[in-house]
């Protein structure tokens, strides 16, 4: 189970009841942060959840609403005794970038391991998370980000019976594990016990971009797109092309493409004031979408 909250859903500058972009996913007692735009902690705290057991924070670009957040949250951390290694991801000069910011928190009670991005598209293995990570458009680098769950196939007892696979094996061959047993001089692997493939679980995150066609690719068979939909206003076109954003109208397109099993629209100008109101007229085109407020929170989990 990937349980997600979307912790701010504001572009440029914090409203009242609006915090800046930030993205919570939670998965087997480990947490990943999305961005952590000004507001994250107090986000976090009115959501009831603590950023101690945050593992990684994946970055999308260096304007100040996605990161601005940062080094309150990692002192914060600091503070209530945590001492275990956190991951921050992000495009080039990730650690130059967090080490200025660090000018006012030069010692902290645990390590910061980076991971530079360089390629326009690539996949990562940290920890609990397989992370897919894809080059956007905007004014400055920036990435947008899809967490992999993968599901094991089911344990098929009959197949393990069949193969006469020891039962002292089955647990390991179920988790993955090739085993020889040098009493027998004989190796099982998973595939003796198990059956096929099964789907898996995909949230794909992302913000402060144009239109660009590895959108389609990269947030193929979502569960949950979390999209970039700064204006809803018609008249606003031209300030989305002039500051390299996406309107509303934008997404939708994408998701009515791509047609995921659920689309949520994020990172809202703040000349809009009430989001949600053109709710009912986008779903005539998507009726999964949702324009949600911050604070969102959804539990994905696999399909029986």
């Amino acid at each position: 189970m990937l349980d997600v909250t979307l912790l701010g859903t504001g572009g440029m500058m914090p409203l009242p009841n609006r915090h800046l972009t930030s993205l919570l996913v939670r998965l087997d007692g480990s947490s990943l942060l999305i961005d952590c735009g000004e507001g994250t902690q107090i986000a976090l705290a009115k959501a009831n959840l603590s950023p101690n057991p945050i593992d990684i924070i994946l970055i999308t670009h260096f304007h100040a609403d996605h990161i601005s957040g940062l080094i309150g949250l990692l002192l914060s951390m600091g503070n209530s005794d945590r001492r275990e290694k956190i991951t921050i991801v992000g495009p080039k000069d990730i650690e130059k970038v967090v080490s200025s910011l660090r000018i006012i928190a030069p010692q902290l009670p645990f390590k910061i391991e980076y991971i530079e991005l360089k390629n326009e598209k690539g996949i990562l293995n940290i920890g609990k998370y397989n992370i897919e990570y894809f080059k956007l458009k905007h004014k400055i680098t920036c990435y947008g980000y899809s967490i992999l769950v993968p599901r094991l196939p089911e344990f098929q007892l009959e197949k393990a019976k069949e193969n006469n696979i020891p039962l002292k094996y089955w647990n390991k061959l179920q988790h993955g594990e090739i085993i020889y047993d040098k009493e027998n001089e004989k190796t099982y692997k998973p595939s003796d016990v198990m059956g096929e493939e099964r789907e898996g679980l995909k949230l794909t995150y992302l913000t402060d971009t144009r239109p660009v066609k590895i959108i389609e690719e990269m947030a193929k068979n979502a569960n949950l797109f979390i999209c970039e939909g700064m204006y809803g206003e018609s008249d606003k076109d031209d300030n989305a092309k002039e500051y390299m954003h996406m309107t509303m109208k934008e997404a939708i397109k994408i998701g009515v493409k791509i047609n995921p099993k659920e689309m949520w629209l994020t990172h809202y100008s703040p000349s809009e004031m009430k989001p949600q109101k053109y709710l009912e007229e986008f779903r005539r085109t998507l009726p999964q979408l949702f324009i949600p407020k911050d604070g969102w929170h959804k539990e994905l989990k696999f399909e029986d």
